[in-house]
């Protein structure tokens, strides 16, 4: 049985004073079991919301990490850092690292690796243009993304990864697939990893749907059978309404 979560990534937003009113805000409110909570906050929020979470059911990600432990990398973070402070995630692979970035499909593989051998797990996010699902190419394109993005880690490490499916067209746009459609493409993302790796395997990782998510359809989306959670971005920012995300089947 693959435990749900409910996952934030809150991009740009929000200083190490607002991270500690939020963290405040959801004291004590969130489920202590049957869904597993987490945030991804910006890096100068990290170390407040590593604080904040000790002792708590919130489990802690950064919004990404570069390849290397260390070097002349400036202004990249480090994942054998991001270890040491006692992060749990680390989301790679977002569409806006690769669009306005230019991350590629090795960056987000070599990520992978690096997170892995640092202790803590990747969320690896995958997810298509309005163009290209219009075209009918949306499949090949974020079974692709998978594939490249998984090339030789174990499955014992991909059981344990999680992925998350974030149409392009839906983030920050207000727009939403429809519930049948996330669970057709997460359904396609899990036979991608059974064929890639075993059923045993493709059972056991967990797949998330991103965009626009929040509590007036995540019910909907979690009845689905292979949607495992959210990856939620405006409506994780705030206080209550991340704990009715994370109590949705209350």
């Amino acid at each position: 049985m693959r435990t749900p979560i409910i996952a934030g990534n809150w991009k740009m937003n929000k200083n190490p004073k607002e991270t500690q009113e939020f963290l405040d805000g959801i004291k004590g409110k969130l489920p202590e079991s049957g869904v597993e909570t987490i945030i991804g906050a910006p890096a100068i929020d990290l170390t407040t919301l590593v604080a904040g979470a000790e002792g708590t059911p919130l489990k802690t990600a950064a919004e990404n990490s570069y390849f290397e432990d260390a070097g002349a990398f400036t202004g990249e973070t480090s994942p054998k850092a991001l270890d040491e402070m006692g992060i749990d995630y680390v989301i790679i692979g977002h569409s806006e690292r690769r669009q306005y970035f230019g991350e590629t499909d090795e960056d987000i593989n070599k990520k992978a690796h690096a997170i892995l051998k640092n202790n803590m797990l990747p969320i690896i996010c995958c997810g298509e243009t309005l163009e290209q699902r219009e075209a009918g190419k949306a499949e090949d394109w974020v079974t692709g993304q998978i594939e490249n993005a998984v090339k030789g880690i174990s499955a014992d490490d991909l059981a344990k990864s999680v992925i998350a499916y974030e149409p392009i067209w839906a983030i920050g746009t207000g727009k939403t697939a429809t519930a049948d459609q996330a669970q057709e493409m997460v359904h396609v993302i899990r036979e991608k990893v059974a064929s890639l790796y075993d059923a045993d395997t493709a059972d056991k990782v967990r797949i998330l749907y991103g965009g626009s998510v929040k509590p007036a359809n995540v019910k909907e989306l979690m009845a689905k059978e292979d949607i495992d959670g959210g990856l939620v971005g405006g409506a994780s920012m705030d206080p209550e309404s991340f704990i009715a995300l994370a109590t949705f089947n209350k």
